[in-house]
């Protein structure tokens, strides 16, 4: 995997990136690790493979904890920005990676809990943990982003709706983290190939990726995309604060 930010380039910085033990996440956090960032790898029930990537950045000669929290706790998100400001002071990146909705055995309401109801509670938490001039990420998929508009496979929707509803509250406190120099931004990617929610998707609805691959000319990897999102992190926000990654001719029309 080819990282888009400098060796050295977050050095004396730290970074936390929700459900960083595999996938995107896994990633993401690897790239700011090798850019020189202390990193907080955070896991639900994941603990031998955050543990596993830590010991790898550490090996290599870098910075890592792993802190496990269930992001629908608001205790286990307090003591998840405890744990990373006590080992390495306050954060400089914030990646709200962590998602999902279409598991079976979550409870009612899962979807909404987990995209809108926790994310608000993880930001609201995290601010008096972020330093001065911190950037803040919240990753989506263009399913979710344009769901207002463009209709999405309907064993997605349920989780669409809830991500485009955690995407606004977070955006109306857009204002608030500008009072304390916190910088926001949103990266919207097509679907990508290699994930949980791809692979779960083309189980129900068989064919889904391939369609989605043929309507869009390509679709990115899990590796590219993490690239995208370590590349939000420290590159100019945009005006609306929307990084759209892949094509989006089907949504924008």
């Amino acid at each position: 995997m080819t990282n888009p930010l400098a060796s050295g380039s977050l050095n004396g910085k730290s970074a936390l990136v929700t459900g960083s033990s595999r996938g995107i996440g896994a990633d993401t956090v690897g790239l700011f690790a090798e850019a020189g960032a202390r990193v907080v790898i955070n896991f639900r029930d994941k603990e031998a493979r955050a543990a596993k990537i830590r010991d790898g950045i550490v090996s290599a000669g870098g910075e890592a904890i792993i802190v496990g929290a269930d992001l629908t706790n608001p205790d286990d998100v307090r003591r998840m920005f405890t744990d990373a400001e006590a080992a390495f002071g306050k954060l400089n990146i914030l990646v709200m990676n962590a998602s999902g909705g279409m598991e079976t055995s979550m409870g009612e309401n899962y979807a909404m809990r987990l995209n809108r109801d926790a994310q608000v509670t993880l930001l609201t938490t995290a601010i008096p943990h972020l330093a001065e001039g911190a950037r803040v990420v919240f990753v989506t998929s263009h399913q979710a982003h344009f769901i207002r508009t463009t209709p999405t496979m309907p064993e997605y929707e349920p989780v669409a709706l809830s991500k485009r509803a955690g995407e606004d509250a977070l955006r109306d406190m857009i204002d608030e983290l500008a009072t304390k120099n916190i910088e926001f931004v949103v990266v919207s990617g097509d679907m990508i190939e290699g994930t949980i929610t791809a692979t779960l998707l083309n189980r129900v609805n068989p064919g889904a990726i391939e369609a989605r691959k043929q309507a869009a000319g390509r679709l990115y990897n899990v590796a590219e995309f993490a690239a995208e999102i370590a590349l939000a992190a420290i590159e100019p926000v945009p005006a609306d604060h929307t990084r759209l990654v892949g094509d989006t001719s089907d949504f924008t029309g």
